[in-house]
């Protein structure tokens, strides 16, 4: 079968597929987006209430732009950060609308393989197209054809468990109804009631669990939020950078969005339980949930439980793809030493794109946050120069494609997640200590930055 005159499919009408997309388009390649949401961007419309700490300058596609030109679309100041819903209005929409039929809403990708070729079978593979099966919202199964597979779909629908061992806690599941695992919009009345006056915990330690801690703090401060604490549960110990790069960030929303979250503890809105790794989470005879660490810790009982554990990739539509993928992070095996959040913040990943992102099946790419796997260290430009060298490839345009520059800001932050959990005998000398099981009343004395305080030593 001649594949060339067949469509790429890109999975995802987030940023990154929009933007791979406007690239295919731009080198005269049809492209057929498959987005499960109601709408363009729907992942990024659930979080519409979070502004983002890139600017306008580092969210948009330069491809995508030229495609918007025409339509006399103004592409907002630059300097200023938008907010989710300002992506998905003033840019995400915009540009889906003018891709017109190519993006398809309200189809789910359910597989991908090859025409007649499960995983085991070696014979003409390469020359057979891709079989793109998928479910729309209506219940009827389609098949559909394509040349190529790009994959940027990313990492939303399956956000990491409260559970320190990376299962779900005991009784997570039960617990279901007290649990989120979103920043929630607590201008939504609805929402803020669900949180006012009550005592909530928030796990995790990246940007989400820091616009948790702040949101939760200022309905403290408000009127209607007389009560309102949070209980902060860490892995690791606290220290100067446990918050982030603050000042040093040169993503300045970024540093400041760290800078409100300790302001958050330092005011008193919450306390940090450290060295705490769920095992359980149990009601108590009034309904409220305590949590249970594997050292058989329990803390005081909460009203609810924010769970900001970061994401992982679905790989279930692709058990018939032969991928290369990291055994850790779930990336691919030639990218993952590039972003391990062992190793790297967002700012000091090499750029990388097609070789990288290759897999022994070729002609498919994961791109985007689903590249990333597990890591944290994603930002939306670094996807957008995956697309560019993956069209590129695709297009047989091996210089342009291997032609990747990509400068990103630093964040200022010592290093990543796993180092913090590591044994003391397993670090270096610069690495990062093993943190001492304690709670902590964060207040006026919280270590200065570059100080220790059983967690991360001095970097």
């Amino acid at each position: 079968m001649e594949t060339q005159n067949l469509p790429v499919v890109v999975i995802g009408a987030g940023p990154v597929g929009l933007a791979a997309a406007a690239h295919l388009v731009a080198r005269s390649i049809e492209p057929l987006v498959l987005e499960a949401g109601t709408s363009a961007g729907s992942a990024v419309r659930e979080w519409s209430h979070v502004r983002l700490f890139s600017r306008w300058s580092e969210v948009t596609d330069p491809a995508a732009e030229k495609l918007l030109a025409p339509t006399g679309w103004v592409k907002p100041d630059p300097a200023s950060c938008p907010s989710g819903g300002d992506w998905a209005e003033r840019y995400l929409q915009p540009l889906a609308d003018v891709l017109g039929e190519r993006v398809r809403t309200g189809v789910r990708v359910t597989g991908v393989s090859r025409a007649g070729r499960d995983r085991i079978v070696d014979a003409d593979r390469a020359t057979q197209p891709f079989v793109v099966h998928v479910a729309h919202a209506d219940g009827r199964e389609e098949k559909l054809l394509a040349r190529e597979v790009i994959d940027a779909s990313g990492t939303w629908t399956t956000p990491g468990p409260a559970g320190g061992s990376g299962l779900p806690a005991l009784g997570e599941r039960a617990a279901a109804d007290r649990i989120t695992y979103r920043v929630p919009d607590l201008k939504d009345p609805a929402v803020r009631i669900r949180y006012a006056g009550r005592r909530t915990a928030v796990i995790g330690t990246g940007a989400s669990a820091f616009t948790a801690l702040a949101y939760l703090a200022d309905l403290a401060r408000a009127d209607d939020g007389a009560g309102t604490h949070a209980v902060w549960i860490l892995r690791r110990g606290i220290s100067g950078s446990t918050f982030g790069g603050g000042t040093a960030d040169q993503l300045p929303a970024r540093g400041a969005l760290g800078l409100a979250a300790k302001a958050a503890v330092d005011d008193g809105h919450a306390d940090a339980v450290t060295g705490f790794r769920t095992e359980a989470i149990e009601r108590d005879d009034d309904g409220r949930l305590v949590l249970v660490a594997e050292d058989g810790r329990r803390l005081a009982p909460v009203d609810e439980v924010i769970v900001l554990t970061g994401f992982r990739p679905d790989l279930s539509f692709l058990s018939e793809m032969r991928l290369g993928l990291d055994e850790r992070l779930q990336a691919p095996i030639a990218l993952a030493p590039l972003i391990d959040p062992n190793q790297h913040s967002c700012g000091t990943v090499y750029p990388h794109g097609h070789r990288e992102l290759a897999h022994p099946e070729k002609g498919i790419y994961l791109v985007g946050m689903k590249s990333y796997g597990r890591a944290p260290t994603f930002l939306a430009m670094t996807g957008y120069e995956q697309v560019r060298s993956v069209v590129a490839a695709i297009a047989g345009d091996t210089e342009s494609a291997d032609r990747v520059e990509l400068t990103l800001p630093e964040t200022g932050v010592c290093g990543g997640a796993g180092l913090f959990d590591a044994p003391a005998a397993e670090q270096s000398g610069d690495g990062c200590c093993t943190p001492a099981p304690q709670l902590i009343q964060l207040g006026s004395k919280a270590p200065a930055e570059g100080t220790s305080a059983g967690g991360c030593c001095g970097s």
